[in-house]
């Protein structure tokens, strides 16, 4: 009896991963394809800082306080000290990036030492927005030697909410609150750059 149990006895088998093979082979290059490869940009801003020196006296000292203000139907550019330097419509409902980039180029001309700049934005400005005019105010793209190179423009970026627009809807700025001779030369600057 024996004899006959070991005889029927079968061999094991090999098992065959060929079909779990046949699904990694496949899987792999599925995963690869799908997968998402993301660059992180980030965007460091500056937070206004606290200081027992009076506001005032600390603008003062700065030869120019640049702000960009976003406003539903135009982009403007301000000198907190002396008013509007020049403002933009929006053009099919997009804002004047080229516009703003030239008048910061001539105003980084006159000015080299300036790398502060605040962003002004209606509380229901689109994100898109906010961060296209940041990429514009911080670098710039110029030809030198013949290479296409970035240019600094304003860095230090500092963003905050706009102040209520009291526009009639003109576009055109509003004459520069009591200008002071530099204010007067940053005009003609912001003037010939368009």
């Amino acid at each position: 009896m024996r004899r006959r149990s070991q005889r029927h006895k079968e061999e094991p088998k090999d098992l065959d991963i060929t079909p779990l093979m046949n699904l990694v082979v496949t899987l792999i290059p599925f995963l690869l394809v799908s997968a998402v490869f993301t660059q992180v940009g980030v965007h460091n801003l500056n937070m206004p800082t606290l200081s027992n020196a009076p506001a005032a006296e600390e603008q003062q000292q700065k030869p120019i306080v640049l702000e960009v203000v976003l406003y539903k139907q135009r982009m403007d550019l301000l000198d907190r000290q002396t008013g509007p330097l020049k403002s933009w419509p929006n053009i099919d409902g997009h804002y004047d990036f080229d516009g703003l980039v030239s008048t910061l180029k001539a105003v980084k001309v006159r000015f080299p030492e300036v790398t502060d700049i605040t962003i002004l934005m209606e509380k229901d400005t689109h994100y898109d927005n906010l961060i296209h005019t940041m990429d514009a105010v911080r670098t710039t793209r110029q030809v030198q030697d013949g290479r296409d190179v970035h240019v600094e423009l304003f860095p230090n970026i500092s963003i905050g909410d706009a102040p209520p627009d009291e526009g009639t809807g003109d576009t055109a700025p509003a004459a520069p609150v009591a200008p002071a001779a530099p204010a007067a030369s940053l005009t003609n600057v912001v003037r010939a750059a368009t």
